[in-house]
């Protein structure tokens, strides 16, 4: 067992205890963002709207909680670096997507403006505490075990988010089971479940995982968000140092905007053009499963041919997916589509984290982190404002859907040339100059 779990980059207590966070958010990507509420919200909190338009402010809302993380997190990521508070402020994030998820139970019919409210305040909730849990992995691998940790945190958070999300199906579906009265009362709990497994399994990285130490040259000062303010200036302005991450970042913002977009737009769009609800959550119930396996083997792609290349080879399935996407029309070719993202989606986010975090310099990495969140989530932005824009201007998520295909193209024609290897160079120049500056 101590061999596998090496050999899958868990070998140690403090990474496995890391990893679980993956497991503990991904029920909020997975019964929240993907399955369950976007469904609940159009038969039921939306019931009274039209399609169009529970389906264009559905979109808009995601991009209101995107947004606030975007302007909050670069700030709060500065001071996290100037102080040893990466850990409290990734738990009070999480406290605030729980308590969203918990209030979620008393969403009735009707009530689309009171569930959107709640949507934003949780994803606001579940972005702002993963800028924090990502911005610890550079201070627990190193190198080449970047890439394996990072897959295996993914691979984990599909097996947790996929239990789940089988769980909440029979409430669903079989509500009896539970003692229950209805498929109502058993969505309605399956929201709050997304509460109590966040909770429960965040514990082990707050246990865990230590805390990193602040900035040695800001142990004498003040923690403040001023001093967050200037400090993240200061990473601004040290960004043209850091060239190959930079364009990287930019590259991400694009091909990630058509991932993330895919993920929060995939049920509400089958929805639409009328697929049976539960098939689609079995379909994205797969997916997660399947993602398993698939985001270790991206790990181990990654030590044969290289990160980069295992992104292109996600980028090019994806572009697949979404013009595949334009002539669904069944649940069988939902299933398909499914397949496919589940082969490809953990694996490419994962390779881009471990990617990002090799060409940084891991004294910075809550503030670099922070960037990359903000990128992350103004890549988030984009894709379903874009969608929104699309199906209010011609009325068809069709045409919203393939347009996410440009997202992919463009990221992938910016990441051809970032050098990998100038950029690790950058990083490791820049952590031995911090060091010997101190």
């Amino acid at each position: 067992m101590r061999n596998l779990l090496e050999r899958i980059g868990l070998g140690r207590p403090d990474l496995r205890a890391w990893a679980m966070y993956d497991l503990a958010n991904s029920a909020f990507q997975t019964t929240i963002i993907a399955a369950v509420f976007p469904i609940y919200y159009r038969r039921v909190a939306a019931g009274g709207l039209a399609e169009a338009d529970a389906m264009s402010r559905f979109a808009w809302a995601t991009t209101i909680a995107i947004l606030i993380v975007a302007i909050v997190a670069p700030v709060l990521g500065a001071v996290a670096d100037y102080s040893a508070i990466k850990k409290r402020l990734l738990a009070i994030f999480a406290g605030i997507g729980i308590s969203a998820c918990f209030a979620m139970f008393w969403i009735t019919e009707g009530e689309w403006l009171f569930a959107l409210t709640l949507f934003v305040i949780g994803n606001v909730g579940v972005a702002g505490s993963i800028v924090f849990y990502e911005s610890l992995l550079p201070h627990l691998a190193r190198g080449a075990d970047l890439d394996r940790v990072s897959s295996a945190g993914y691979a984990i958070g599909y097996l947790g988010g996929g239990i789940l999300l089988a769980i909440n199906l029979l409430m669903i579906q079989r509500p009896e089971l539970f003692g229950l009265a209805d498929a109502g009362m058993g969505t309605r709990l399956s929201f709050a479940s997304v509460g109590v497994w966040w909770l429960v399994f965040m514990m082990p990285l707050m246990i865990v995982v230590p805390e990193p130490g602040a900035l040695v040259s800001a142990r004498r000062e003040r923690v403040s968000l001023m001093r967050g303010v200037r400090g993240l200036m200061q990473t601004f302005r040290e960004l043209r140092k850091y060239r190959q991450a930079l364009l990287f970042l930019f590259a991400f913002l694009l091909y990630n905007d058509g991932i993330q977009t895919m993920i929060r737009v995939a049920s509400i769009y089958g929805e639409s053009i009328g697929l049976d609800s539960g098939a689609m959550i079995t379909a994205l119930l797969m997916t997660q499963f399947i993602g398993v396996p698939a985001a270790f083997g991206f790990g181990a792609l990654a030590g044969r041919i290289g990160p980069k290349a295992g992104v292109f080879l996600g980028l090019g399935v994806y572009t697949l997916i979404s013009a595949l996407g334009y002539y669904m029309t069944t649940a069988t070719h939902f299933f398909l589509l499914a397949i496919l993202v589940g082969l490809v989606q953990g694996g490419t986010q994962a390779l881009s984290r471990s990617l990002f975090a090799s060409m940084i310099p891991r004294q910075k990495s809550s503030e670099f982190f922070a960037f990359f969140g903000v990128f992350e989530r103004y890549a988030g932005v984009l894709g379903p404002a874009v969608f929104a824009m699309v199906v209010s201007y011609s009325g068809s998520g069709r045409n919203a859907i393939l347009a996410v295909l440009f997202f992919f193209v463009a990221g992938a024609a910016l990441l051809v040339p970032v050098n990998v290897a100038a950029g690790r160079r950058e990083a490791r120049a820049a952590e031995d100059l911090i060091e010997a500056s101190h």
